[in-house]
């Protein structure tokens, strides 16, 4: 007989199966939270514990100049890295660390930290290091290969971005990070085109770790980013560059920066501030005096910010980035927009007295003497103050502020380049809602505004270029690994600023400014050259000032506009004094690179360069007698010319000297240099003759006015070749001080 259940029996029944109901439920909502809810999470973790998954870092596109030299490349290299589950013993660990950090010169306690994560499989240690680290660290692991070291470390394709030209034309290309990422300039505003697809290597690894034999990896290749063809001329943007280094240190100045633009496409030639820094060494402050500058501060946070701020500062693009009060480089707009307007015409007269009052007090010409009755021929090249703000009230607020914007001066230029600075109403200049009288006077002669260097070129080539304005650019062509052209920039006309006829006009006063005028130092004998100078007071540095040039030639055919920007000068503190005369050099050795002839005036060609004729194999007799433009030389004592110095067919002054030798391997005879500085043509010319030596004119020469000799190619008391050119360079100091 069966025995019937008690209550108590019945209660453990109920319990037990209660509990087992509960065990189940849990198991089942345990399961339902791993499968279903953070299934995918831990399918992941599977894989990535039965996979290894290494990156094949892509190469970043090359960056070329016009003419296809290599500015910035990306260069195989290689990425080291640590499987720290490897590592069974202590001696094992303390052999890895001590090996990394001194092979590849890094923190021993970065590399002790890594190598303690014991259930990791993959540590990166450090990336883009060359062939010659990567051979000593193979031998390092060969070397200790009874440690199994091979297991432990290991090496991955990688690569590296270098910059074979070093600072040249740092604050346009910019540099990339850690990560292969742009950080600044071209290598920033182009970061998608430039950076490529990553490939990857999949490999199964079995319960300890361990590659899986070939069968098991998948590799899908890296794709290399696109590259970039600039509009960047390398022998224009280095000549861009010594001579603002030149000018820097000549005027003592803080910065120095230019452009060189194609007036009739916008292209950027070449563009530069300076100082700049090496782009394979970003970080590294290039300038000295600013680096003991911040060695010489002993708070620490002190220290840290200003190399931080010093290294903003060196990266920063000023021609892009830093706007400035023009001066008197403005009134050419002004002038453009009175005579687009019917305003005035180029004989409309004014009497300058030297000053004008305006609302309640009194504007001054820069000297603060009169110039008398004048036409804008006198006006422009005098840089008269008054006239120009007698011209700004005829014109009035809205007409005014209308060709203020219409020449680009209220937008962007949209240059692709990164941090472009965006002129703001009310911040970087006034609105035509609050151009008052004393507004109005003081922009009309380039002051109480700011715009950017960019700015000012663009609106200056748009004179040059019949009165139509371009987009300015840097890039014109994107290529694909296999060269073919991606993209293609094509010259923008944003529109027709001011008639044909009006740009004619004023290019006309331009070369008026520097035949006579303040931009007198940019004359360049057989160039036409078209400028204005401007001398700028500094708001946020009182007593300071900007310096600057702009122009264009040759005058009858416009090709090149150069802008020239002297940051606190010192010494000669002028647009003409400091400015002009770098960009003077600048047209000098740009058109002749350009092959653009020179066309000289009747009294020019009175002073020209001559050709040295060709002497050698002359009797010593018949090559004095032919050569009555120079002075003879004879060295040896044979009968007959065996060579010369300056060779035949190079350029040097009429009167200048010939160096003849008679006898073969003669030696070659030297003198010491003449100081040749604050002398005239005439004066130097003559003096180096009678010490052995040509000289090349450059600079202003035919000018009104005294014109004197500053600077020498070599420096006095060098000793030389005789029959050696060196270069001397002329300017006037008078009536430049705008």
């Amino acid at each position: 007989m069966k025995r019937k259940p008690t209550k108590k029996m019945a209660l453990r029944s109920h319990m037990a199966f209660l509990g087992l109901s509960v065990f189940m439920l849990a198991l089942i909502g345990n399961l339902f939270w791993i499968q279903i809810i953070n299934g995918e999470s831990y399918r992941l973790k599977a894989e990535r514990q039965q996979m290894s998954d290494t990156v094949i870092s892509a190469h970043r596109g090359a960056i070329y100049d016009s003419n296809m030299k290599v500015i910035a490349q990306s260069a195989s290299a290689y990425l080291v890295y640590i499987n720290p589950s490897k590592i069974k013993t202590d001696s094992q660990k303390t052999l890895v660390v001590d090996g990394l950090s001194k092979i590849l010169e890094i923190d021993r306690e970065t590399v002790q930290k890594k190598a303690e994560r014991s259930s990791s499989g993959y540590e990166k240690i450090l990336g883009k290091i060359d062939q010659a680290k990567k051979d000593e660290l193979t031998a390092f692991i060969s070397e200790h290969s009874s440690e199994k070291l091979s297991t432990i470390i290991g090496i991955d394709p990688d690569t590296k971005r270098y910059y074979p030209l070093g600072s040249f034309a740092s604050s346009i290309i910019g540099f990339t990070g850690s990560e292969d990422i742009g950080r600044s300039g071209l290598e920033l505003f182009y970061n998608s085109e430039l950076t490529g697809t990553s490939g990857r290597i999949i490999t199964a690894k079995n319960a300890l770790a361990g590659a899986m034999p070939n069968d098991y990896e998948t590799t899908y290749d890296a794709t290399d980013g696109y590259s970039l063809v600039l509009t960047i001329d390398e022998p224009i943007q280095y000549y861009l560059e010594q001579q603002l280094v030149q000018a820097l240190d000549e005027c003592d100045a803080k910065y120095a920066y230019g452009i060189v633009m194609d007036v009739e496409t916008g292209a950027v030639l070449a563009m530069s501030s300076v100082p700049d820094y090496n782009l394979n060494e970003p970080y590294t402050i290039a300038s000295a005096s600013k680096l003991e500058e911040i060695e010489a501060l002993e708070n620490e946070d002190e220290k840290k910010k200003a190399n931080s701020d010093a290294l903003f500062a060196q990266w920063r693009n000023r021609v892009i980035s830093d706007s400035y009060e023009p001066g008197s480089v403005f009134k050419i707009f002004v002038a453009a927009a009175g005579l687009e307007e019917g305003i005035i015409t180029t004989e409309s007269t004014y009497n300058c007295t030297g000053q004008i009052k305006v609302a309640n007090y009194y504007q001054h010409c820069y000297h603060r003497t009169a110039h008398g009755v004048q036409t804008l021929h006198e006006a422009l090249p005098y840089s008269c103050n008054t006239f120009f703000i007698t011209l700004g009230q005829k014109l009035g607020k809205e007409k005014f502020f209308k060709y203020f914007e219409a020449f680009g001066f209220t937008n962007k230029t949209g240059i692709d380049l990164p941090a472009e600075a965006a002129p703001k109403e009310g911040v970087t200049y006034y609105g035509v809602d609050k151009l008052g009288i004393a507004e109005l006077s003081s922009e009309s002669f380039g002051q109480t505004f700011q715009i950017t260097p960019i700015q000012m070129i663009t609106a200056v080539s748009a004179l040059g270029n019949e009165g139509k304005l371009m987009t300015p650019y840097v890039v014109s062509k994107v290529l694909d690994a296999d060269g073919n052209i991606i993209k293609e920039t094509k010259p923008t006309v944003k529109r027709q600023v001011v008639s044909k006829q009006t740009a004619k006009t004023i290019s006309s006063l331009m070369e008026e400014v520097v035949i006579s005028g303040t931009a007198k130092n940019a004359y360049v004998a057989g160039y036409h050259i078209c400028g204005k100078t401007g001398t700028s007071d500094k708001l946020t540095s009182p007593g300071e000032n900007i310096a600057s040039f702009a122009g264009f030639a040759p005058a009858n055919d416009p090709k090149i506009a150069i802008l020239i920007a002297i940051d606190e000068p010192h010494g000669i503190t002028t647009g003409g004094g400091a400015a002009a005369p770098v960009a003077g050099r600048m047209f000098e050795n740009v058109l002749a690179y350009l092959n653009i002839t020179p066309q000289y005036s009747d009294k020019e060609l009175e002073s020209a360069s001559m050709t040295a004729p060709n002497l050698v194999g002359q009797t010593t007799k018949s090559a004095v007698s032919s050569t009555s433009n120079f002075v003879v030389r004879i060295v040896g004592s044979g009968d007959k010319v065996v060579s010369q110095i300056p060779s035949s067919g190079q350029s040097i002054p009429k009167g200048g000297i010939i160096v003849v030798y008679t006898e073969e391997n003669a030696a070659r005879v030297s003198e010491t240099v003449p100081d040749l500085i604050g002398l005239s043509v005439t004066e130097a010319n003559r003096k180096a003759v009678n010490a052995g030596f040509n000289i090349k004119v450059s600079g202003t020469t035919q000018t009104t006015g005294t014109i004197t000799s500053y600077k020498q190619s070599i420096p006095e008391g060098t000793k030389a070749e005789i029959g050696t050119t060196v270069t001397v360079y002329f300017r006037s100091d008078q009536d430049v001080s705008d």
